[in-house]
C-alpha cells in the first residue's frame, strides 16, 4: 500500500516537474534499444530500452530503464551484441505492462537516437502492438544525420563517432541500451555545441546574478583629469640641435628651422 502510494506521488511530481520544464527549458529525451534483431515486420520484439532527460543541454541524473520478454527466442547474433538471453529475460514483464510507465517519462519531448529510424520503428511497433497511439516522427532527432553534416565522410557509428570526440566508452564491454543512450547524451552535446551552450548559461546566470546584486549608485561616475605636461625644447637644447644641424651636409633643414 506504502509502496503504491509513493509510486503515486512520484509520477505527480514528475508530471509537474514535466510542466514547469516545458514550460521554461528545452527538454529532450536520449534513448537507445536492444532487439531480438534488425525488423519487427519479421516478428524481432525490442527487449530493452534506456533513456536520458536533458534539459537545456544538460543531463538532469533522471532516466528510465527497462528489460522486456520478447514472447520468442532470442537469435545468437542478437546475444552476442547484447548479452541478453532468453534465461535472463524469461522473468522480466512484457512491453505492454510497462507502456504507459514509459509513456509518462517521454511525455512529449523530441526524442533523440542514433540512427533514429530504427529506434522509432521497434518503438512505434511496440506500442501499437499494445494498442497504445504510435510516437508521432516529427519528434524524432537523428545523431546519425547530425553527425553526417557536421562531418561529411567520417564513420558514423556511435563507437567510431565516441573515438572522434574523446567520449570514453573504456567500460562498454558488451551494447546496453542504458549505458549507450549515456554514450549518445554525451555525444549529442558535442555535436550540438551543447557544452559551450552548458557554459554560456552558467555564465549568463551568474552574470546575471552578478549585474542584481551590483549597488549602481556605488560606481564612482566622475572622471579625473591631470593637467597637461609642458614638453616644448629649453633654449639650450635648440642650441644643441642648431649645433647639430649645422654639420649635416646638404641638410633638409634650414638653420633658422632648426632653431624654431
Amino acid at each position: 500500500m506504502c509502496r503504491h502510494l509513493l509510486k503515486s506521488c512520484a509520477r505527480v511530481l514528475h508530471k509537474a516537474l514535466n510542466r514547469l520544464t516545458s514550460n521554461n527549458r528545452m527538454r529532450e529525451i536520449i534513448f537507445d534499444t536492444e532487439t531480438t534483431g534488425f525488423d519487427p515486420a519479421t516478428g524481432d520484439r525490442m527487449v530493452e530500452i534506456g533513456c536520458i532527460e536533458m534539459v537545456s543541454r544538460v543531463m538532469t541524473g533522471n532516466h528510465y530503464h527497462a528489460y522486456f520478454n520478447p514472447q520468442r527466442p532470442m537469435p545468437a547474433a542478437a546475444e552476442n551484441v547484447h548479452g541478453l538471453s532468453d534465461r535472463f529475460l524469461s522473468d522480466k514483464p512484457a512491453f505492454g505492462e510497462k507502456a504507459d510507465e514509459l509513456l509518462e517519462f517521454l511525455g512529449d519531448s523530441p526524442l533523440v537516437a542514433h540512427n533514429a529510424s530504427f529506434d522509432f520503428g521497434f518503438l512505434n511497433h511496440e506500442l501499437q502492438h499494445c494498442g497504445r497511439a504510435p510516437v508521432a516522427m516529427d519528434r524524432m532527432v537523428d545523431t546519425v544525420a547530425l553527425a553526417r553534416v557536421k562531418n561529411p565522410g567520417a564513420k558514423l557509428s556511435l563507437d567510431a563517432l565516441c573515438t572522434r570526440y574523446g567520449i570514453d566508452r573504456s567500460h562498454r564491454i558488451k551494447h546496453g541500451a542504458l549505458l549507450d543512450a549515456e554514450l549518445l547524451a554525451q555525444l549529442y552535446i558535442e555535436l550540438t555545441g551543447g557544452r559551450q551552450i552548458g557554459l554560456g548559461l552558467a555564465d549568463n546566470a551568474f552574470s546575471d546574478k552578478a549585474l542584481a546584486q551590483t549597488d549602481v549608485s556605488s560606481v564612482q561616475s566622475t572622471k579625473v583629469f591631470r593637467s597637461v605636461r609642458a614638453h616644448s625644447a629649453s633654449v639650450e637644447e635648440l642650441a644643441r640641435h642648431a649645433e647639430f644641424i649645422a654639420k649635416i651636409k646638404d641638410a633638409h633643414w634650414p638653420q633658422s628651422e632648426s632653431a624654431l
